[in-house]
């Protein structure tokens, strides 16, 4: 039974290695965005059934447009590869492996559906991505790169717009608690693997935006987000996305 058990837990796996799909997240985080979706095309070749490369080449995309400063730069293929990676993670057999995938793929395409303006179709993929991720979450407490997705999930239903908020309240996905979406994107920052960098990056994001909120913890806040994404971009001196934030923030008025 004990051998039977571990053949299904790996069949539950990418069969694409870890250290191959972390080689690549170094390449785009370090700002070769099409070197880093080439990489991933190649890696999703070995098996057209893994889910983890696909959906990766879509986040290579999704950092080349927010590079370029142009939300439509590759928007077909994004849907496409986010489509295609949601497909395959259904397909595998149900387990850990299953739904990690599932979620983060259901997430990316979540957060490209809200940048174009689908509220309902995003806050259905929002509510099963975190259903998912609750059930690795589970299976595997262990699981550090969950509490990315689920503190996105969290901090932006706090702080969605009054439209996004009803049609958040229609699908079933609650209020949202901003605190512990912050609580849970510092987690994944400090504890994750796959998720790691992103989450150091998404939480600064958040930490800026509450800095414009509160001015009594402004400096306190800012100064967090700044030394984080500054320690990003010593780390990947030609990502663009962290080099733009940095001369933002320079620039901004005290």
């Amino acid at each position: 039974m004990r051998a039977l058990a571990a053949a299904l837990l790996l069949l539950q796996q990418p069969r694409v290695d870890r250290a191959d799909l972390r080689a690549g997240l170094d390449t785009l985080y370090a700002g070769g965005f099409p070197a880093a979706a080439l990489y991933f095309t190649a890696l999703g070749a070995r098996d057209t059934t893994d889910p983890a490369p696909v959906t990766f080449e879509a986040s290579a995309y999704i950092w080349w447009a927010a590079a370029l400063e142009n939300d439509e730069y590759e928007r077909t293929r994004i849907d496409s590869l986010l489509d295609l990676a949601i497909a395959r993670a259904r397909a595998t057999m149900p387990g850990s492996g299953h739904d990690f995938w599932l979620a983060t793929a259901l997430g990316y395409r979540a957060r490209q559906r809200d940048l174009h303006g689908h509220s309902w179709s995003a806050a259905k993929d929002g509510k099963a991505m975190h259903d998912a991720y609750a059930r690795v979450l589970a299976a595997d407490s262990t699981c550090a790169d969950c509490y990315l997705g689920l503190g996105v999930y969290q901090y932006g239903l706090a702080r969605a717009s009054a439209l996004a908020r009803l049609v958040a309240k229609i699908v079933g996905l609650g209020s949202g608690n901003a605190e512990r979406g912050l609580r849970f994107m510092r987690r994944a920052a400090a504890e994750g693997d796959l998720a790691r960098i992103e989450a150091e990056w998404v939480l600064a994001a958040a930490l800026e935006r509450e800095a414009a909120r509160d001015p009594g913890d402004r400096p306190a806040l800012e100064h967090e987000a700044r030394e984080a994404v500054a320690r990003l971009a010593e780390r990947y001196p030609g990502n663009a996305v962290f080099q733009r934030f940095l001369r933002e923030a320079a620039d901004a008025p005290p």
